[in-house]
């Protein structure tokens, strides 16, 4: 881990814990972490790529403020309406968590860490980590591939503090870290002594003479389980490494700023920054400025994904579904409530799939406009399995909608949708119509055959709606409603059976669009208002909005005139029911259950499953704003149950930048979610939110540790743990992906006199699997004994073997710079030259920085290599120009020309013969462009 004291402009994940340092957790004033150096180089390179694209799109880029919520809306350009950066936080989050993770599931690992002179095997994980990115955003496969991201920065920063880089005056990154054409050279051997003896463990360059003069490069080694080490070796050095205590003693870890190390620490924080920022740049080459933007999580929070049934019945329902996707498409096309991406996924019997992804709204309507209902007949669907396939490809938090008409025929899946929807946070909407086949499977079969549609929608915080055919047109309008870039819940409870009860809701300020769903049957409720203004269920048109009943759905729009203030809606009903509160707001919050762990870089790392029963419960959460969070205050943090009356209230610590740590001592006994109650400064508006997903304890715990990809054709093992507070257990194993890879799996395991047991499974993906393909694994661990459960969730990439490590080379050939001192009304033109020699073939060629179109292309052969020529003109307007190839294999060069537009000073130019001459508006252009061109051959990793 590489303690960092640099500032980062935005806020980022940080904790503390009893006053010891630990991963993400800085102590005091001006320490920070893997966290601080990760997100400086994200939000600078995000910064930097945001003005690019706008200069593209020809508008301006002015960030309101240093804010992560402020520089995400100048990115998007939007102009008006809110913005959430609800999926920003949480995919910079994800990077970040798996950063520290390294730290909790591998910090026995020297590769990992760098440690014990293991550079080679670093280097292998960095850039083939590189290459598994790459390859992941090439699929849109974004959260595999800012995991695996998260984990070559740990490695890639690790360098610089554990090894003697910095001791040796580099101030630049070892580019041979990202280059695997390149050697890692001159490495003290085995048997050369790295060290002096430094007794008190704090002495500030114990390197040896002769490795600082022959710049032999070496790192600590690091014994957490033995003192053992070469002879004459470097420690790591801290209290958890164990050979620092052996001759020689103490370590050259730049981890923390000490009195005796600081001028070492800082400059391998400045080099570890560059480092990062090299990195992100070489994916950006490979990406493409907007892959890149949504690899970082910027883009519109809305996704629309449709998961349909298409069997013969679904004729009305297919169609309605067109519909609505055409209406919204076409509607919100060039507004901030544009989906940013489209998925859709169809069902029947037995087939279901595939996942279709696109970014493009023509390609979806031309998509879903050619669903037809077809087969079928009066037999349940594969629902669930198609369910599956849309929980594990959209982004986390989507809002998914479900069309059908029969039950599911793949029961089975339940517990493994269950927790696919905790894992992701998405929340699942399913429209059920009657039809006769529905009806006369219902007559001869139990209704807990179609119960299952009613539960998987309340634990994801959606809707289960009964209605007709007929009717289905009214009950779309929740889809309209849901497809914002800044949905937020204020409240949502559940009961069955019903009970009369009344329900507060706050809303604040920033809250527009106000929607209150209940569903049920015989509903009757009274909804009341701050001012005390009261309006019936029975009323469709009143006071405070307007009521829409369809099927078993009543939708109630509040005006938009005087809404601030405390609430309620009283139900009067005995018949189970659910009532729920939304609205559009930039204040929101992401959270994420966490656990302790510890080794020499103690932390938190995010719980993979439920939280353990009999501990005490840590969520990580980040609160977000339109002017960033520095602006909004947590009042309260509780977990409270949807379907009872249980309320946990939590301790509230403030981390800074908009991160809080909450802490229960005791959890409610059924399923909860998260509520939260704050204050926005800015206005002095109270303002409440809640999560959707509800959660539960549990006794048994599962740990997963798979860090590696899984190569086409080639069995994959992966260990895991399942542990219960009961010794003698027998657990009840279920695991399934997402891509029906061939598994191998025990049916159970036993943990034998103790509470632990372990297994093992095996997963192959086919030997055609494209890389960058990602599967989820599902792993559901029972407890035969009292039917305790849990379950991990596990992504996992598929990456073939890399052997093309050399980049393409683009060569500016020609420039034809005609440009006045005028730019508006003019163009200059360049031509290049683009091989790949002998390695895989370009793939793409994109222009990273500038406007320019392409005029021309052409294809020759010269010696055997394939030339690529092209040419392109640019406005006189845009001075410089990058463009960017990518190869097959993922390496990318680039080329890059920049024009100074002429003036009527002469200039004064060395000609070919070596003499001086000078040129002025009267010289002839294309004489300009010849003397003032060079021919620029840049490669790069």
């Amino acid at each position: 881990m590489l303690m960092m004291s640099s500032t980062c402009c935005v806020a980022l994940l940080v904790l503390a814990l009893s006053g010891v340092t630990q991963a993400f957790m800085p102590v005091g004033g001006g320490t920070s972490t893997h966290a601080t150096i990760t997100g400086s180089a994200v939000l600078s390179k995000i910064t930097e790529v945001c003005r690019a694209v706008a200069e593209s799109e020809g508008r301006e880029f002015k960030p309101t403020g240093s804010s992560a919520e402020e520089l995400l809306r100048a990115c998007l350009g939007t102009a008006t309406g809110e913005v959430s950066a609800a999926k920003f936080r949480t995919a910079l989050n994800q990077v970040y968590m798996q950063n520290g993770l390294v730290d909790r599931d591998l910090a026995n690992s020297p590769a990992h860490h760098v440690s014990n002179e293991a550079f080679i095997q670093a280097r292998t994980l960095i850039t083939e980590g590189t290459f598994s990115v790459k390859a992941n955003v090439r699929k849109e496969n974004f959260q595999a591939a800012r995991e695996t991201l998260g984990r070559v920065f740990h490695t890639l920063q690790d360098f610089y503090s554990h090894s003697n880089w910095v001791e040796l005056g580099n101030r630049s990154p070892y580019i041979n870290l990202l280059r695997p054409d390149l050697p890692i050279d001159n490495v003290a051997d085995i048997e050369t002594p790295t060290c002096n003896d430094c007794a008190s463990g704090t002495c500030p360059n114990p390197l040896l003479p002769d490795i600082l003069t022959q710049k032999k490069l070496t790192s600590g080694y690091m014994g957490l389980l033995s003192a053992t080490k070469p002879k004459g070796k470097c420690s790591h050095g801290g209290a958890s490494d164990m050979t620092s205590t052996q001759v020689p003693r103490g370590g050259i870890s730049k981890d923390e700023r000490r009195p005796d190390n600081a001028a070492l620490h800082d400059a391998a924080v400045a080099v570890a920054t560059q480092a990062t920022l090299e990195l992100l740049e070489d994916i950006r080459g490979a990406a493409g400025n907007n892959e890149f933007l949504r690899l970082m999580g910027i883009a519109r929070s809305s996704v629309l994904c449709f998961v349909i049934d298409t069997t013969g019945s679904m004729a009305d329902d297919i169609a309605e579904a067109k519909r609505v996707a055409t209406n919204i498409i076409d509607s919100k096309k060039g507004t901030v409530d544009e989906p940013s991406e489209y998925i859709l996924v169809q069902f029947n019997d037995p087939k279901f799939g595939p996942l279709i992804r696109t970014t493009n709204p023509e390609e979806m309507k031309t998509q879903i406009a050619a669903l037809k209902a077809n087969g079928g007949g009066d037999i349940p669907e594969m629902c669930l399995s198609g369910l599956q396939l849309a929980l594990t490809g959209a982004p986390p938090s989507s809002q998914i909608y479900i069309f059908t008409d029969a039950p599911a025929k793949d029961i089975d899946l339940e517990k493994t949708i269950i927790s696919l929807i905790r894992s992701t946070k998405s929340t699942v909407n399913i429209f059920m119509t009657a039809s006769k086949r529905s009806s006369k499977y219902a007559g001869r079969t139990p209704r807990a055959d179609f119960r299952v549609y009613y539960d998987l929608a309340l634990a994801s915080g959606g809707q289960a709606i009964e209605v007709s055919k007929s009717s289905l047109p009214q009950a779309t309008d929740i889809i309209v409603d849901s497809s914002t870039s800044a949905l937020v819940t204020i409240l949502q409870r559940a009961r069955n059976p019903g009970k009369v009860e009344t329900f507060p809701f706050l809303l604040d300020e920033s809250v527009s669009n106000v929607t209150l769903y209940i569903t049920g049957t015989s509903l009757a409720f009274t909804l009341r208002s701050p001012k005390g203004v009261s309006q019936s269920s029975t009323q469709t048109t009143g006071p405070l909005g307007t009521i829409q009943t369809v099927g078993n759905l009543k939708r109630i729009r509040l005006d938009t005139l005087n809404q601030t203030g405390l609430w309620e809606i009283h139900m009067n009903t005995g018949s189970a029911y659910t009532v729920k509160v939304t609205g559009q707001s930039s204040i929101t919050f992401v959270y994420d259950f966490v656990e302790t762990f510890e080794g020499p870089h103690p932390g938190y790392g995010v719980i993979d499953g439920r939280p353990q029963a009999g501990l005490l419960v840590k969520l990580l959460l980040t609160l977000t704003g339109r002017q960033g969070p520095e602006s909004l205050k947590v009042m309260e943090a509780a977990l409270v149950e949807v379907s009872g009356s249980g309320v946990a209230n939590g301790t509230v610590e403030e981390m800074g930048g908009g991160d809080f740590l909450v802490t229960v001592k005791s959890a409610p006994a059924g399923e909860f979610v998260v509520l939260l109650k704050g204050e926005d400064m800015s206005t002095s508006s109270r303002f409440q939110r809640q999560s959707t997903t509800q959660m539960s304890m549990t006794p048994v715990s599962v740990k997963v540790v798979a860090d590696n990809n899984m190569e086409p054709g080639k069995p994959f093992d992966i260990p895991f743990t399942v542990s219960s507070s009961v010794a003698k257990t027998k657990f009840k194993i279920r695991a399934r992906n997402d891509k029906n890879f061939a598994m191998k799996s025990p049916p159970s395991i036993d943990s034998g006199s103790g509470t632990e047991a372990e297994g093992t499974i095996t997963i192959t993906a086919p030997t055609n699997t494209a890389s960058g393909t990602d599967v989820t694994l599902t792993i559901d661990v029972e407890s035969t004994g009292t039917s305790d459960s849990n379950y991990a969730v596990v992504r996992l990439s598929v990456m073939k073997k890399v052997t093309d490590f050399t980049s393409p080379v683009c060569n500016v050939m020609n420039i034809n710079n005609s440009c006045p001192a005028n730019c508006s009304m003019a163009s200059w033109y360049i031509s290049v030259n683009i091989t790949d020699g002998n390695g895989t073939g370009v793939e793409k060629i994109w222009i990273q920085q500038g406007e320019s179109k392409l005029v021309s292309m052409n294809e020759t052969e010269q010696g055997g290599v394939t030339v690529l020529q092209n040419s392109y003109r640019t406005s006189c307007c845009t001075p410089v120009l990058k463009l960017s190839v990518l190869d097959k294999a993922g390496n990318v060069g680039s080329c890059m020309h920049s024009i100074i537009l002429p003036t009527t000073t002469p200039v004064p130019l060395t000609t070919p013969s070596g003499g001086s001459s000078s040129l002025s508006l009267a010289t002839p252009l294309w004489l300009w462009a010849l003397l003032s061109a060079p021919v620029l051959a840049l490669r790069l990793a």
